[in-house]
């Protein structure tokens, strides 16, 4: 199976999430990629510290995530919003945060996450 350019985005932001959160992320999803040359889309759904599934969309060069709970939605803030001007390590490090703020800490203490 040959790949367009969208989904190898797609990928390679996988590896990227995969590589900067270790063992705190698994259960990755990547679909509804349209490689339309005016409107790439994707999204990414993951699960996060045994606890919360993201999804992360990425729509005309922007991009964000937001944790899901069943038909809702909660965005989560980060200041990198398009996705050619990003730096992933600001991206990771506040998305991280956002997560790390909603969890309580004794859990994440007691798997070794903080």
């Amino acid at each position: 199976m040959q790949l367009n350019s969208t989904h190898e985005m797609a990928i390679s932001l996988d590896e990227k999430i995969r590589e900067y959160f270790g063992d705190r992320v698994d259960n990755f999803a990547i679909f509804d990629v349209n490689d339309d040359v005016n409107h790439r889309t994707f999204s990414i759904d993951f699960e996060v510290y045994n606890y919360f599934n993201i999804r992360l969309n990425y729509e005309r060069g922007r991009f964000g995530c937001s944790i899901n709970h069943g038909q809702n939605y909660v965005s989560l803030e980060n200041s990198q919003k398009w996705f050619d001007k990003a730096d992933f390590n600001i991206f990771f490090k506040e998305l991280k945060e956002e997560i790390e703020l909603r969890i309580p800490d004794k859990y994440l203490e007691a798997k070794g996450w903080k």
